[in-house]
């Protein structure tokens, strides 16, 4: 008797494989997650463990099933739209020196036709070039109208209260 109960410790039932592939089902699904973008495998991956836990715990497949199915279901319109307004595209001109584009600056440095001088744009000093090759002396406000490295490229202002 000890040694059938000792040879049945090292086998798997039918109840185990089920635990077991819905824990590798919930792993696969979630890993997945990281290259398919928009939380559309996260929900079922975080269904999977649900349902790997409810075999754990001795439910029926059927149980299972239904755990997996209502969680998933559940997280995934959770987060739809969490995944919507993390997809919506962005203006990527706030990023980086664009988020200089269409700022209002001074000149600090005059600018020549073929020499470049400096603005300042809120606090920062930026190599500049004038975009019509304007001559622009100090004190000129500007615009900055474009930015290619670390120069940045302006017209004159329009005066004050004027949009651009």
């Amino acid at each position: 008797m000890a040694v059938e109960h000792a040879e049945q410790r090292g086998t798997l039932n039918s109840d185990d494989i089920l635990t077991i592939a819905w824990a590798v089902m919930a792993v696969l699904l979630s890993s997945a997650e990281i290259v398919v973008p928009g939380f559309f495998l996260l929900p079922f991956g975080l269904g999977a463990g649900a349902a790997a836990i409810a075999a754990l715990v001795g439910a029926t497949f059927i149980v299972q099933l239904v755990v997996f199915i209502i969680v998933s279901v559940a997280l995934f319109a959770a987060m739809r739209p969490i995944a919507r307004r993390l997809n919506q595209s962005r203006d990527p001109a706030g990023v980086g020196a664009n988020r200089l584009l269409n700022q209002r600056g001074v000149v600090i440095d005059s600018i020549g036709p073929d020499d470049p001088g400096l603005v300042r744009v809120d606090r920062e000093d930026w190599r500049a070039e004038s975009a019509d090759e304007s001559a622009l002396a100090v004190g000129t406000r500007v615009v900055v109208v474009d930015v290619k490295g670390t120069r940045v490229f302006v017209t004159p202002a329009p005066p004050e209260g004027t949009t651009l």
